[in-house]
């Protein structure tokens, strides 16, 4: 069995190989190739790309694409899978994603073509949870606009929200998506004393402490509102002016997600017009984000730069969970995370 790894900035070749380095224990052929970026921000641009247009929005290079029929299996972390590289790969078996995301994969066409798409769920699940309670920290307790301020020799006392600075202890925080990851910020919360609504239609379970509600009286009760969601057509500005018009004035809305979930114009002015007290985002509709984009003149709102589910144990661990599941398949197990409902024999 052969297979193709093409690793990036963020898992390079080194981790790769460490990381997939028990499936040639085990006689499997597994040749590792770079999709090289001269930067971590060149990469992003690439991905940026991807998310907005798909996997035909960039195209690789002849580098990597090179004998691609000779593999029965690629895995990637953000390199696109279009239906290119598919028609090229004439003997591909499945496609491996080292993320819970699969937008940089054409899915649908792999489905047409019996080929089985696996993610990688959960592997950044923790990254972004802990990440999630820093932002929500940051902007309550105005920690970024200090910190800012003192390296600007500015002792500031006076902040957008210096008459409603709150604990957590018995605030309700609202969650939108409840899947892992807001499962686990769920857990942070508690430890705070919060009070936590969650909404999502597919979430079926009982998470003790968390009460299951609408999207709509999840946003009017909420001190905070966290995004957890994935972004799909149906989740597109999941949250936007309807939905910021229904949370409290001192509400924050914090997004650690995608982009894509929340309207970035209808929090601009909501948050120009002190419409909700504040925000928390790690994600922007352009990255980097333009100079003069007005985002950048709020007071309001803390942003970092896309960084959120960006920590080595993640990076680091992805392969090792690939291969841990493709070790599965190989001993009969059939439990895969396959996204296309494609059934995958793997009998070299």
């Amino acid at each position: 069995m052969n297979i193709l790894a093409i690793s990036d900035n963020f898992i390079d070749s080194s981790t790769m190989e460490e990381g997939l380095k028990s499936l040639k224990e085990h006689g499997i052929n597994v040749e590792v190739r770079n999709w090289y970026h001269d930067s971590i921000e060149e990469l992003q641009k690439d991905n940026l790309i991807i998310e907005q247009n798909g996997p035909e929005g960039i195209v690789l290079s002849e580098d990597l694409l090179k004998d691609i029929d000779k593999f029965h299996m690629v895995i990637v972390q953000f390199a696109p899978i279009s239906k290119a590289f598919i028609d090229k790969a004439k003997n591909l078996k499945a496609i491996g994603v080292l993320r819970g995301g699969v937008e940089n994969i054409a899915v649908d066409y792999a489905k047409e073509k019996n080929i089985a798409v696996l993610n990688t769920p959960g592997r950044n699940a923790r990254s972004v949870a802990e990440f999630t309670m820093g932002l929500i920290l940051s902007e309550v307790r105005n920690i970024a606009r200090s910190h800012y301020s003192l390296k600007n020799n500015y002792w500031r006392k006076d902040f957008p929200n210096s008459e409603n600075i709150p604990e957590l202890n018995e605030k309700t925080v609202g969650l939108v998506g409840f899947g892992y990851i807001g499962q686990l910020v769920a857990g942070y919360l508690k430890a705070f004393g919060c009070n936590i609504l969650a909404y999502d239609p597919f979430y079926k379970g009982d998470f003790e402490g968390v009460t299951l509600t609408d999207l709509d009286t999840l946003l009017k009760n909420s001190d905070i509102v966290s995004i957890h969601a994935r972004l799909t057509e149906e989740t597109h500005h999941l949250i936007s002016k309807r939905e910021l018009s229904l949370m409290k004035e001192n509400s924050v809305l914090i997004n650690s997600a995608r982009s894509g979930l929340v309207d970035q114009q209808a929090l601009v002015k909501a948050l120009k017009e002190n419409k909700i007290g504040g925000a928390a985002i790690d994600v922007f509709d352009k990255e980097p984000i333009p100079e003069d984009d007005e985002i950048l003149k709020l007071d309001n709102i803390t942003i970092t730069a896309h960084m959120a589910g960006s920590t080595k144990d993640a990076f680091s661990n992805s392969p090792k969970m690939m291969a841990k599941n493709i070790l599965s398949l190989l001993n009969g197990k059939d439990n895969l995370p396959i996204v296309n409902g494609v059934k995958l024999e793997l009998n070299f």
